[in-house]
């Protein structure tokens, strides 16, 4: 094993994939010369050419959709966006042509690209660039969607979305890729839809993903002191969900908690909490609780910041109202 930062993690993905087929290529904002906006691609240009690590003008709408295009014509694009904020302008490239384009040809055209960059809040930078979409392309069928919180998940996922042949959405975030971690030096590749137990647990299951799963390792750490065991769940993938591996440790547990990132309505941890009841509701002791930032647009002060994303309070909290100990 090595250890590697996250961004490095995600720049070996690329590298290697790209080695092992000239069919893929990097292409987006500052991707090449200036060796990615967090430096997730640093020294590809080098390596791989300006024909295949490529620089775009700032329009994320024409540069998703040659991406989609060029995916038609037998090519493996990876699309970058300095942030998922941004893909709101190329969404319709996203959602009505990649998404659907194998249905809509009778499965003459498959479109192997991956959509990849930051998502969710990541400090102060304002409510326009502070917004978790994964729940918006997990609803759209025809989009896998994929959000890793460390560099050896990110890097195996990704080498794994590279490879597939449905368009795949890649989200990370600007404060997780100065993460370090071990990765294996040898080859791997992780599956796509397997959810992955972090910690294992006997009273009380919490499923999160993404960078805010460190708030979970952080309360229960906490509440182990208290004699609280906490199975925590990262579930890596967002669409497909691995159910099963949930409903297991609920059916071990018997409570629930789900610590997301993103507005409460209508969110992923909605989702799970609809699969858990209807398939292990006589399992539960207690309501499932789901732990998720205030109902509105992310504040740019810091005190209202601090306000508006939860914690690992929040999720000590949480924890102890299932287990009836708040």
């Amino acid at each position: 094993m090595k250890t590697i930062q996250f961004r490095e993690a995600i720049a070996e993905a690329m590298s290697e994939e790209m080695r092992r087929d000239d069919t893929i290529y990097l292409m987006g904002e500052e991707v090449a010369e200036y060796n990615g906006a967090y430096k997730a691609s640093k020294g590809m240009l080098d390596e791989f050419g300006p024909d295949r690590v490529i620089d775009t003008p700032i329009s994320e709408l024409g540069f998703s959709g040659i991406g989609v295009g060029s995916a038609m014509n037998g090519n493996r694009p990876i699309i970058e966006f300095m942030t998922f904020n941004f893909s709101l302008v190329g969404i319709d490239q996203i959602i009505n042509n990649a998404a659907k384009m194998r249905q809509m040809s009778g499965g003459q055209f498959n479109i192997p690209i991956v959509f990849r960059g930051p998502t969710a809040s990541a400090g102060q930078l304002g409510a326009t660039h502070s917004q978790a979409f994964e729940s918006w392309y997990a609803n759209t069928p025809g989009l896998k969607v994929i959000v890793p919180s460390n560099p050896y998940d990110a890097k195996g996922l990704l080498k794994a979305a590279i490879r597939d042949d449905d368009p795949v959405i890649f989200m990370e975030s600007e404060q997780m890729y100065g993460d370090k971690g071990e990765v294996p030096e040898e080859e791997y590749v992780l599956p796509i839809g397997v959810a992955d137990i972090k910690r294992e647990g006997k009273d009380v299951t919490i499923v999160s993903f993404g960078k805010i799963i460190k708030l979970a390792y952080k309360a229960a750490e906490e509440l182990e002191k208290e004699d609280i065991s906490c199975e925590i769940i990262d579930l890596r993938t967002i669409r497909p969900m691995d159910h099963e591996t949930i409903l297991k440790s609920v059916k071990k547990t018997n409570r629930l908690v789900i610590l997301e990132e993103a507005w409460p309505f209508g969110n992923v941890a909605t989702e799970i909490t609809y699969q858990v009841q209807s398939q292990a509701f006589d399992y539960l002791d207690a309501p499932i609780v789901k732990i998720n930032t205030a109902d509105t647009p992310a504040p740019y002060s810091p005190v209202l910041l601090e306000e508006w994303l939860p914690n690992h309070n929040d999720v000590i909290k949480a924890v102890k109202k299932v287990m009836y100990k708040d």
